[in-house]
């Protein structure tokens, strides 16, 4: 068996990923104690990086790594040409639109200010509407933005909600679901085929 190299995603999802692994059998406990070290492996067979979620997709479309756990939000917004294998149901969480409390966001015909972490993300939701909009990159806060006027709304992903309420906004549209995802890069799907169907299977089962 060749060795597989895989990049996980640093903080929301990593607790997540590695209770997966440690369910389809994988022994996880290097990773979990794994202070400062950069490059984890498990069971001889895996190579582990840790990686900002966008790291983990440019890692898996180079190919220094094979496969890669990270938010649909991510691959959404990056766009790259890496291979999604499946959906591993954990991180979930939506796209949505969101402003202040009782104001109509759609009404007038000024051009809308709209803040996110997601500026692709963000354009394609309105190209769909054929919408001009004005993105501001933000990368705290969005929530910030409408509250001093910076924005007319903001895209971003949203769990419960509870932030925005805290903050006097509400959604005025959901519209993509959002999740964790098991990628793979094109390449490594013919070269270690057999090492990523059954790495794949192990998760699934």
């Amino acid at each position: 068996m060749k060795m597989l190299n895989i990049a996980l995603t640093k903080g929301r999802l990593e607790k997540c990923t590695i209770e997966l692994l440690e369910k389809s059998g994988i022994d996880c406990e290097p990773l979990i104690n794994k202070g400062r070290k950069l490059i984890i492996n498990l069971d001889n067979r895996y190579n582990v990086v840790f990686a900002k979620a966008a790291d983990v997709v440019t890692y898996v479309e180079y190919g220094v790594a094979d496969v890669g756990v990270v938010g649909k939000d991510t691959l959404m917004e990056m766009n790259r040409a890496v291979y999604e294998i499946m959906d591993l149901d954990f991180g979930k969480c939506r796209f949505a639109l969101a402003a202040l409390k009782d104001t109509d966001f759609y009404s007038g015909y000024n051009i809308k200010t709209i803040a996110t972490k997601y500026p692709e993300v963000a354009k394609q939701f309105f190209d769909g509407k054929q919408m001009d909009i004005e993105v501001v990159k933000i990368e705290g806060s969005v929530e910030l933005a409408p509250i001093l006027k910076l924005a007319d709304g903001i895209v971003d992903i949203v769990e419960t909600g509870t932030t925005l309420k805290e903050n006097g906004l509400e959604v005025v549209e959901f519209f993509a679901d959002i999740s964790a995802r098991l990628i793979a890069n094109t390449a490594s799907l013919k070269l270690k085929k057999q090492e990523i169907e059954e790495l794949t299977e192990r998760l699934k089962s």
